[in-house]
């Protein structure tokens, strides 16, 4: 499939797009992004240089993702989200001088396959939310995240656990959940939770 760019869109001609990829209006993707296939980045949205994005991601209208941030397959970025990428923000040096790049070290937020960031969060670099991890509207993320969490709030806080499906796993009270969507079990084992295979 051809990659659609809409007009008023800005992408850069080093930067490599995936087939079946869609640049919306006013969208500005940097130099040396690497985008996989069946992409969408929405109105208004940034993708800083060298910004990695595996196949199917979804980066809404006006969410912004600076480098060098890092995002697995099926990774959903909702709109107005921000991923940032300096720990210590200052516009001038101590002595009064403007900041250029060579004045500090660009930190990453990395996602993992099938995570979702909700409406207008905030990941504060350098985190990584686990695989199909869900980091709600509003919430602002300042540690990482593990895999199938569901995190909320300001600073955001775990309250749960969510499937493949997006949906909040039910605890069958023996240390195994249950997705209300699909069905599929999943095991908790001290901090980690893991999808059941099925024999």
């Amino acid at each position: 499939m051809a990659v659609r760019v809409a007009p008023g869109a800005d992408v850069s001609p080093a930067a490599q797009l995936g087939d079946g990829t869609a640049i919306w209006h006013l969208a500005q993707v940097r130099e040396d992004v690497q985008m996989g296939a069946g992409c969408v980045v929405g109105r208004g949205a940034y993708i800083g240089t060298g910004v990695v994005m595996g196949r199917h991601c979804k980066v809404q209208n006006y969410a912004l993702v600076y480098e060098p941030a890092r995002l697995g397959d099926g990774v959903f970025v909702g709109p107005a989200a921000v991923l940032t990428n300096d720990t210590h923000p200052r516009a001038v040096n101590p002595d009064g001088s403007l900041k250029d790049a060579s004045d500090w070290h660009a930190v990453g937020v990395t996602i993992g396959d099938g995570a979702a960031i909700g409406a207008r969060a905030v990941c504060v670099a350098p985190v990584t939310i686990g695989a199909w991890a869900t980091v709600a509207a509003g919430a602002v993320v300042t540690r990482d995240v593990p895999a199938h969490a569901l995190v909320v709030g300001v600073p955001a806080r775990q309250v749960g656990w969510v499937g493949k499906a997006g949906q909040r796993l039910e605890d069958q009270g023996d240390g195994t959940f249950r997705c209300p969507v699909t069905g599929a079990r999943y095991e908790l084992t001290g901090t980690t939770m893991t999808e059941v295979e099925i024999a």
